[in-house]
C-alpha cells in the first residue's frame, strides 16, 4: 500500500460530488487513499463509488445496508482503516464544504506539532464560513460555546467534522464504543482524545456550504449535541481538564 494517508468520506444521496471529488484527492501533492462509506443511497451513490473504485485502486468502497447516521458511518470506516497499516485517517465531508486542498496542511500539522488530532477549524483568528444563513452560523457558534463552557474543551471549533487523526489516536480512544451518532459525535471524538491528554492542533480552515446535495442537519441532531454535553462532563467526573496529565 503506497499511501500511508486515508481519507474516509461518508455519503448519503451525493451522485453530483462524488466523481469530482474523487478527481481532487487523486491530484493532491500528498498520495492518498479514500473510503467512501455509502449508506445504501438511492440516487445511485454506491453504484458510482464502485465505478470510481474499479478505474482507481486507491479507491475504496464500504456498503452499509441501512441509513444509520454519520457517526456509525464514520466508526465503520475507522474500524476498517485499523484493520490496515494507515498512519493518519481523515474525516471528510463529500459536499467540498470541506476543500481537499487544505490535507496536505493538516498532514504538515500533524508532523511540526506532533499532534494526535488535527482539527479544521472554521473559527480560529476570525470566522470563515462562506454561504450559510445567519441562522445557521449563530447555531454553529453558539454549539462551539455551550461545548466549551460545559466540557471545558479549549478549541475554536469542538463540533467541526474535518479532522485528521493518528492511527495511535483512533486505537486509544476505542471507537468502536462511542454513542454519538449525529453533530454530536465530533464533539464526542474530540472531547475522548483531549480527555485523554493527546495532542490536538487546529489549523484555520475555509468552510464552504454545500452547492449540490441537501444537507443532513436537523433539529434533533442539534437536541442529541445539547444533551450530549452534559453526558461528557458526567464521563470526565465533572472535571472541566483532561484526566490523564500530558506527558
Amino acid at each position: 500500500m503506497a499511501a500511508e494517508t486515508l481519507i474516509i468520506v461518508p455519503t448519503y444521496n451525493e451522485r453530483e460530488n462524488l466523481p469530482d471529488l474523487v478527481r481532487r484527492l487523486g491530484a493532491l501533492t500528498v498520495p492518498v487513499d479514500v473510503l467512501v462509506v455509502d449508506d445504501s443511497s438511492p440516487d445511485g451513490t454506491g453504484q458510482i463509488a464502485d465505478e470510481l473504485a474499479a478505474r482507481h485502486p486507491w479507491v475504496h468502497v464500504l456498503h452499509r445496508t441501512v441509513k444509520d447516521g454519520l457517526g456509525r458511518a464514520y466508526v465503520a470506516g475507522f474500524q476498517w482503516a485499523l484493520a490496515r497499516d494507515y498512519a493518519f485517517v481523515f474525516e471528510m465531508d463529500a459536499d467540498f464544504s470541506h476543500n481537499p486542498a487544505d490535507i496536505p496542511r493538516f498532514l504538515q500539522a500533524a508532523q511540526e506539532q506532533k499532534a494526535d488530532l488535527v482539527l479544521g477549524s472554521r473559527y480560529s483568528g476570525g470566522i470563515r464560513v462562506i454561504n450559510w444563513p445567519l441562522s445557521r452560523l449563530l447555531l454553529s457558534l453558539w454549539g462551539g460555546f455551550y461545548t466549551r463552557i460545559i466540557t471545558g474543551m479549549p478549541f475554536s471549533d469542538p463540533t467541526g467534522g474535518f479532522k485528521c487523526f493518528r492511527r495511535k489516536t483512533l486505537a486509544a480512544i476505542d471507537v468502536g464504543s462511542v454513542t454519538a451518532n449525529g453533530y454530536s459525535f465530533q464533539i464526542e471524538l474530540t472531547h475522548r482524545v483531549w480527555r485523554k491528554g493527546l495532542k490536538v492542533a487546529e489549523v484555520p480552515i475555509i468552510f464552504t456550504d454545500r452547492e449540490q446535495g441537501v444537507s443532513k442537519m436537523s433539529r434533533d441532531i442539534a437536541i442529541e449535541a445539547a444533551w450530549m454535553v452534559w453526558r461528557l462532563l458526567l464521563e470526565n467526573r465533572l472535571r472541566r481538564h483532561p484526566d490523564i496529565a500530558k506527558e
